[in-house]
């Protein structure tokens, strides 16, 4: 079974820090390239961050480049996100979500394309007070 699950969500002041975890089961991150996605109330989801299996390249979107870091431990097979410096904007419930890059890349460029993962988690609430 493929499981992706997300941890490390909850409270904090604006300009603090988090780390989500993602632990993944099933699958391998070696051909699994991963996305963290977030969803605001009342807004569509969004790619935050991804990081591709066959190179471990990166990919942030404009509104968290420079504050968060996606990072992988393919031993432990999980995946992180470093969220520094956050702000009332980025309170969302957060999604890990994995895609088969078996044969072809997808999260880089594709990143934010929802439709191209296979695999979510059920997410896990940041919030920011300002």
């Amino acid at each position: 079974q493929v499981l992706a699950v997300e941890s490390g969500g909850g409270v904090v002041q604006a300009g603090g820090s988090l780390r989500l975890s993602c632990a993944a089961s099933g699958f391998n991150l070696d051909n699994y390239g991963i996305g963290w996605f977030r969803q605001a109330p009342g807004k569509e989801r969004e790619g935050a961050s991804c990081i591709s299996s066959t190179d471990s390249s990166t990919w942030h979107s404009a509104s968290v480049r420079g504050r968060f870091t996606i990072s992988e431990d393919k031993v432990q097979n999980m995946i992180y996100l470093q969220m520094n410096a956050l702000k009332d904007e980025d309170t969302a419930v957060y999604y890990c979500a994995a895609t088969d890059e078996t044969g072809a890349p997808v999260v880089i460029p594709h990143c934010g394309a929802t439709r191209n993962y296979q695999h979510w988690g059920q997410g896990t609430q940041v919030t920011v007070s300002s």
